[in-house]
């Protein structure tokens, strides 16, 4: 236990047979059960597991037979946990990027009433970000803009952070066969932590990059995300402010879409109309840069009250 709490750490795993076990070993002692949930390792990752499943009994084997996604892997976890009466469980991965020396700095915020999840945050400072390539970091700062967006939750950073903790009631009360089963599945479940008011913390802590291989690709990887967010970014508006309670804001983000986007479809349609047309620029120009700016102006406010709203609300 710490600090009189029953701790959990799901680790999920696919083919990492080379980094599980250096993983499993650094777990601190004071961790009730190791959850590790191999996605359909074709390497000899379960056999590794359970060497040191002999030794320590925490750890608890949960196989999937086929792969399903980082984000299903760690559900299962999840849910496994949830069975034993975790009171907060965390997630580190089995590639053994994640510093057990931080977890204290995760589990602490809950403990002590500040947070219902806590995750980590790399981007605070150059220092930090030391061994991060600038295409992860260009990429990881966009999916960070666009997650503030879809989430609510305007203060956070670095969403692509996978070291996490969150509390047994937060994982009871929000629906865990909804969250997103591949990687993009922590962007979504912000999304659904922010709908029901739970509150989220960044603890900073520095990237620690080593022998593992990112199994991410990012060309494909943020545009797939970046949809994903798109369609929760609308989830969350109705559910937030229309199904669960309402806010005028809705309506502020309504008509900021549809006249920012007419707005600058009627520039682009300007300019053809000038320079292939051969027609007048000039009515047509000021007319759709003048809808743009209304449009503009509405999602400002809707940004604003937006960021009043955020943790103002609780549905647990």
């Amino acid at each position: 236990m710490y600090r009189e709490h029953k701790i959990g750490v799901v680790v999920p795993a696919y083919n990492e047979e080379m980094l599980i076990g250096e993983t499993l070993n650094n777990i601190p002692a004071y961790v009730d059960k190791i959850y590790v949930v191999d996605d359909g390792s074709t390497d000899k990752t379960v056999e590794v597991v359970r060497e040191f499943a002999e030794n320590d009994g925490r750890i608890i084997l949960i196989r999937h037979e086929e792969n399903k996604g980082v984000g299903a892997a760690i559900v299962s976890g999840y849910k496994k946990a949830l069975e034993d009466g975790m009171d907060i469980v965390a997630v580190m991965a089995g590639d053994n990027q994640m510093d057990p020396a931080f977890l204290p700095s995760l589990l602490d915020p809950i403990i002590e009433g500040k947070a219902d999840y806590a995750k980590g945050n790399r981007l605070l400072s150059p220092e930090y970000r030391r061994g991060m390539s600038k295409w992860r970091f260009f990429g990881n700062s966009i999916l960070t803009f666009l997650t503030k967006m879809a989430s609510g939750y305007w203060q956070l950073m670095d969403p692509q952070n996978g070291y996490t903790a969150i509390s047994g009631q937060a994982l009871e009360r929000i629906n865990l066969d909804l969250i997103y089963p591949w990687y993009g599945y922590c962007n979504d479940l912000l999304v659904k932590l922010n709908v029901y008011g739970f509150r989220v913390v960044d603890v900073p802590h520095p990237a620690r990059y080593g022998k593992e291989k990112s199994k991410i690709k990012y060309s494909k990887y943020i545009p797939k995300v970046s949809w994903l967010l798109l369609k929760d970014f609308f989830w969350r508006l109705k559910m937030k402010y229309v199904v669960l309670s309402f806010h005028p804001l809705v309506f502020f983000y309504l008509f900021g879409i549809i006249l920012g986007v007419s707005g600058f479809l009627g520039g682009i349609y300007s300019l053809y109309y000038k320079f292939v047309l051969g027609g007048s620029i000039f009515m047509r120009g000021v007319l759709s840069l003048l809808i743009f700016i209304i449009g503009l102006q509405f999602l400002l406010f809707a940004i604003l009250l937006d960021m009043q709203q955020e943790n103002s609300k609780r549905w647990y």
